[in-house]
């Protein structure tokens, strides 16, 4: 399966919506549109009452087979690759939230070591600080910080931060432990919610051990999946599962076993479960007892009263007069009611990192948001190596895991040649590529971009802002009676695509490119370097293409848009006045991107 054939498969679909809502990748009646001005942002609106959740029933209790340790085959992380641009550009539009040229022309003169060892000592900006800051400003009489606030940082970082690596990451991680605010009790939490992102930067760079106890005790988390003031059982009452459950299917082993090449492990021809229902029950009185920080574990505190000022970011504490005595039994482990809340926990995370799912389930999901849908197993055994051993004995290294997601043989391959390579790009990772491509900014310097998951009006994504715990798709999802089905291929973004999301993005971004975007339409882009090449087609299509496609642009859509670019006539002659002349440039340069980035070639990250 290669990525023509692929491309080939999804397109149908995309070609089918883009024509249902007027769009297309070849349309010139665009042109005349471009100059309008935005049409008014969509006013605020009260998030859902979404909860995390999920109401699935555990499958069955089985005794599980001991898998055998995956082979250990790192790659080198001192492998000096050297890049050319336009496999620096392609390279930086998964590792980063998408390539500029200072970016592309940095790479492309260094080597792909070098980069990796740069990112991850870059420092980390907190969006906690952030958030800070705001209430500090509004603590002395300045506006009221709403829980917006929070993507403001978010687009403020994830486009001007130096730590591109981290920054994307992050993003990937939070898709994979979700939290949302469309849970009404997480959305006012603003700091809580910015202190949880700053959690997934902080150990996207660490161990996933550490990472899966950071998801697991933040605050944010036991609100949104319900552990937080989970009591122990009694005569009437059983503890919460909710985050035992998940924390088992979503983010750690799944509900089969798997070989270390993400394969299905089988017992007379069916899938072995990997949990039953006694394991919820065993797991879920581990995570009881557990509250908001403080300086006390006195049961008002742990009911909420006396609140301590930063419980809603520091991680959460075991209170022992809440926590279980019984027996708890889950995994193979039995612990009996003679330990601590600390013990319990100990055992339980060291259980789930340690399990053999944990490198091939956690690897594939990070492949799929970084590179491709359709990992080989070849692939996924190779990221799951990476897992179970560094290359010095470290088992969890994130480092080496995203080197060996990023460098792989097949991440690498050209365009055209590697097996199964393609995703669809998400709404809100074409707006960054967008907004890093072309320098888009805030005089302000505030990145005040709201309300962007409204499809008819936006994207139909926000960061941290899923439906639900399975984040805004999933990771198998199947568009059915398709081609993808048939050829057994997943495709998890085109969960989310539709004919409102198809029109929404087509829309939002026409007025974005034309205008800007955010509050007044304050964030710009820069198109300088692309208005001095308006009046050669060519050169434009040239860095557009390198910039946004990294330099895969089809001969079919290449030939289309300059057939659009040159149908804007720049006027010449000494009738042409200045104004004349920088509208048609504008027009062509706005035409040339919006029909890019309107294209299949384009939304088919290859």
């Amino acid at each position: 399966m290669t990525v023509p054939t692929f491309c080939r498969l999804i397109a149908p679909a995309l070609l089918a919506l883009l024509t249902a809502c007027g769009g297309g990748s070849g349309d010139t009646n665009q042109a005349t549109n471009l100059s309008s001005t935005n049409s008014a942002a969509p006013s605020a609106t009260t998030p859902g009452t979404g909860t995390g959740s999920t109401g699935d029933t555990a499958p069955p209790a089985t005794t599980p087979a001991t898998p055998a340790p995956p082979v250990v085959t790192v790659p080198p992380p001192s492998q000096a690759l050297r890049l050319t641009q336009k496999e620096a550009s392609r390279f930086l539009g998964r590792a980063t939230f998408g390539p500029n040229m200072a970016a592309i022309d940095q790479l492309a003169a260094s080597d792909a070591a070098s980069w990796f060892t740069q990112q991850f000592s870059a420092p980390q900006t907190l969006h906690r600080k952030y958030i800070d800051t705001l209430l500090a400003t509004q603590a002395a009489g300045g506006a009221k910080v709403s829980p917006t606030g929070f993507y403001e940082s978010f687009w403020q970082q994830g486009m001007r931060g130096d730590d591109q690596l981290r920054q994307r990451v992050a993003f990937a991680l939070s898709e994979i432990f979700v939290v949302s605010t469309q849970n009404e009790t997480v959305w006012p939490q603003v700091r809580g919610v910015a202190s949880y992102y700053d959690m997934l930067g902080q150990n996207a760079f660490g161990n996933f051990r550490d990472l899966l106890e950071g998801v697991a005790l933040h605050p944010m988390m036991g609100i949104y999946l319900s552990h937080l003031r989970n009591q122990k059982e009694s005569a009437t009452r059983t503890p919460d599962e909710n985050f035992a459950r998940e924390v088992m299917q979503l983010f750690t082993i799944g509900l089969v076993q798997l070989n270390a090449d993400g394969s299905v492990k089988l017992a007379g021809g069916k899938p072995i479960d990997t949990y039953g229902r006694d394991d919820v029950a065993g797991l879920a009185r581990v995570f009881t007892g557990w509250s908001w920080a403080g300086p006390d574990q006195s049961s008002s505190r742990f009911n909420g009263g006396v609140p301590d000022p930063d419980r809603d970011w520091k991680p959460m504490q075991n209170y022992p007069a809440f926590h279980s005595s019984g027996e708890k039994q889950f995994l193979g482990q039995s612990l009996s009611g003679a330990t601590s809340g600390e013990a319990d926990l100990k055992v339980a995370l060291d259980t789930l990192f340690n399990h053999p799912n944990a490198g091939p389930f956690f690897g594939r999901q990070l492949i799929q948001r970084l590179v491709t849908s359709n990992p080989s197993p070849a692939y996924i055994a190779r990221v799951s190596a990476a897992f179970a051993n560094n290359g010095k004995g470290v088992r969890g290294d994130m480092q080496a895991v995203i080197r060996a997601v990023l460098l792989d043989p097949e991440a690498l391959a050209p365009a055209g040649t590697t097996l199964r390579t393609g995703k669809l790009r998400e709404p809100l990772l074409r707006l960054a590529s967008w907004m890093r491509a072309f320098d888009a900014k805030a005089a302000s310097g505030r990145y005040r971009i709201y309300y962007l998951e409204t499809p008819m009006y936006g994207l139909g994504q926000s960061p941290l802002n899923a439906p639900s715990v399975f984040n805004f798709f999933r990771p198998s999802y199947v568009p059915p009676n398709s081609a993808l089905a048939s050829a057994g291929l997943s495709a998890p973004e085109l969960q989310i695509t539709a004919e409102p999301s198809v029109t929404g993005y087509l829309n939002f971004m026409q007025d974005t490119i034309s205008s800007g975007v955010g509050e007044s339409l304050e964030v710009k882009p820069d198109y300088t370097q692309e208005l001095a090449l308006a009046a050669d087609a060519p050169a434009l299509l040239d860095r557009i293409d390198l910039l946004l496609m990294h330099g895969t642009m089809s001969a079919r859509l290449r030939g289309r848009l300059l057939t659009a670019v040159n149908s804007i006539a720049i006027p010449t002659g000494a009738s042409a006045t200045a104004a004349q002349v920088a509208t048609a440039k504008s027009n062509r340069v706005k035409l040339a991107i919006f029909l890019t980035m309107a294209s299949s070639d384009y939304l088919v990250q290859k």
